[in-house]
Formats: structure tokens, C-alpha cells, sequence
């Protein structure tokens, strides 16, 4: 892998499950189609480093028409899942009191393709927290392969 990575995947037991869907559903408030993290498999002692997996399905809202005959998981939903991922984070930590929304993407970079069957691991690294905003460095690994990486700010609204 060229990129480093926020978190050593290769430390981590990727098979463990630290939070279910059911846990998942106390921290975060999508659900149905725009719910975008399956599980989360570790977090850090600390509280400000996770990650998260997301099993790309072939029966998914978007797979017919992104793009017809050849399926790609679209990038706005990559950063979508990034964003639930830094927002699980801090509100497991009791960090915020209503809800989180993204307010900024930045430097964000496309380095691959997610296809129906992958499995998409949503990493999270906290940089910054106040009361009201935080910023975390968030990446998409599929296999061995970094596919996406970016900056998220977010804000209780």
C-alpha cells in the first residue's frame, strides 16, 4: 500500500466486532439505505481512533443506475460513511449532546474503485474537538488497497 495508513490494519483483528448493527443504532440516527456503517470492529483506548466496516451489496439503492452494467459505490456515499464513522466516534465518547452533521469535506481523494462484494473498512482518526466542531482524518481500505482518503469537520446542529 503507497499511503500510510491512519490505523496499522494489519495489528488490528479484523474479524472482532467491538459495536453490532443494534449498538451502531444508539449512536448514529440514519437508518435504512442511508445507513452506511454495518459494524465497528475496533476502537482505541483512547476513544479517537476506530474503524468501521461497510459490506458492499449488489442489491443496494444505487447499484442500476452507478454505472448501468458496471456498478461502482459512489464516492459522495464514501464520504457519507466517513462522516457516520467520525460522528459514531464522538458520540460514543459523550462528546455531543443533539445532532452531528458534516459541515466540510476536504482534501479529499479517490484512489479506487468499491464494487458490489467488497468490503469497505471506514477508519477514523480524531485531529481537533471542541464543544461544538470536530475535524478527523477519515480512509476507505478495501482489501489491501487505500481507496479513498479525506478531512471531515463536523458540528452538533
Amino acid at each position: 500500500m503507497a499511503a500510510e495508513l491512519l490505523i496499522p490494519i494489519d495489528k488490528i483483528d479484523l474479524s472482532a466486532t467491538l459495536c453490532d448493527k443494534t449498538e451502531v443504532d444508539k449512536y448514529l440516527p440514519q437508518t435504512g439505505h442511508m445507513r452506511m456503517i454495518d459494524r465497528v470492529i475496533w476502537i482505541a483506548q483512547d476513544g479517537t481512533s476506530a474503524i468501521g466496516e461497510r459490506m458492499i451489496r449488489d442489491d443496494e439503492f444505487w447499484v442500476e443506475g452507478h454505472i448501468p452494467g458496471r456498478p461502482i459505490f459512489p464516492g459522495v456515499l464514501m464520504i457519507e460513511a466517513a462522516a457516520q464513522m467520525c460522528s459514531l466516534l464522538h458520540t460514543r465518547l459523550g462528546r455531543a449532546n443533539g445532532f452531528l452533521g458534516f459541515t466540510r469535506c476536504n482534501d479529499v481523494v479517490f484512489r479506487g474503485q468499491v464494487l458490489p462484494g467488497d468490503r469497505l473498512l471506514l477508519l477514523s482518526q480524531e485531529i481537533e474537538f471542541n464543544r461544538r466542531r470536530f475535524i478527523s482524518k477519515a480512509q476507505g481500505v478495501v482489501g489491501d488497497k487505500l481507496v479513498f482518503e479525506g478531512t471531515i469537520t463536523g458540528m452538533v446542529i
